[in-house]
């Protein structure tokens, strides 16, 4: 009868129920639990560790410019090569979050929702210094493998040739657009950061699903843009002026609201809304456990 009641397919055996509540997925509170537990754990990290994780990520970023520059130098020409040389923009992502290490757009989500679960004035100033160790760190390692790039000889006239148009390809938006594309962005890699705890399994195909769609979109990112755009600068047809205020700038700020005041908070507030359906759904499972117990107390006897 209280197989009925609750709707459950009946004849299923104690061990049989168990395995289905194994193979459920976690709850959205489960997810946001563990990615602000970790964010609480990285701001914690104290400034140098920040700065040398994040240092070797820009460093590594510069892989998905190396991708697609030598695959964009390596296919024919037209659309349809363009979008398998958009695989490439994924090396960099892969390596970074796989070797974890500190990528500025995935603490626009992580280290922002143990701020948002206790909004403490220490809490934000813990945050600042994370975002601002992290992303000097980023910046530092893009700027240098850009330089790097271009100045030692390492690739060939055709391929050094597919990086400019790489970086001229960014600057063809206007600031405007840098903005619009960077909050797809920062959006984009905090879904796949919300994704990658409930999936681990799955999680290269993710962050490539993710990075590849943000490849095709064109969608600015502040870290792999910067060795893209630093690459014009160091070969003299961008200023950094230019760099800071028409690419940097606007791409940075779009990141950050897309990563954290829309999905971050739209995320949170979702979890602060459910937060009293656990308690009603433990009151439930003791009633039904209580009155389990009394139908078995007859036959006992």
């Amino acid at each position: 009868m209280d197989t009925e009641q609750d709707g459950k397919t009946p004849g299923l055996t104690a061990e049989e129920e168990r395995g289905i509540d194994e193979n459920q997925p976690p709850r959205a509170a489960v997810l946001h639990e563990t990615i602000r537990m970790q964010g609480d754990q990285e701001l914690e990290r104290n400034v140098a560790a920040l700065f040398w994780s994040a240092l070797a990520a820009g460093l590594t970023m510069g892989l998905s410019l190396m991708a697609m520059g030598l695959l964009n130098s390596r296919l024919p020409d037209g659309e349809a090569f363009k979008v398998i040389a958009s695989v490439g923009y994924s090396a960099g992502f892969l390596a970074v979050i796989l070797a974890r290490q500190q990528l500025f757009t995935e603490n626009t989500l992580t280290a922002v929702l143990p701020v948002m679960s206790k909004p403490t004035l220490s809490n934000f100033i813990r945050l600042l210094r994370l975002w601002t160790v992290v992303l000097v760190g980023n910046l530092c390692g893009t700027l240098l493998v850009a330089y790097v790039m271009l100045h030692l000889p390492i690739f060939d006239t055709k391929t050094d040739q597919a990086f400019l148009e790489i970086g001229r390809k960014v600057m063809e938006n206007t600031p405007a657009q840098m903005f619009a594309k960077g909050i797809i962005s920062g959006w984009m890699i905090a879904t796949m950061v919300w994704m990658i705890p409930s999936m681990e399994n799955a999680k290269m195909w993710i962050i490539l699903m993710i990075t590849y769609l943000m490849a095709l979109g064109d969608f600015t990112h502040i870290v792999v843009g910067s060795a893209e755009v630093s690459y014009l600068v160091f070969a003299g047809e961008l200023s950094w002026r230019e760099f800071w205020l028409t690419f940097a700038g606007p791409t940075l700020a779009g990141n950050i609201i897309g990563g954290s005041f829309i999905f971050a908070l739209i995320s949170h507030a979702q979890i602060r809304s459910e937060s009293g359906k656990p308690k009603r759904d433990e009151k439930k499972q003791r009633r039904a456990d209580n009155a389990r117990k009394d139908d078995a107390q007859p036959g006992e006897q």
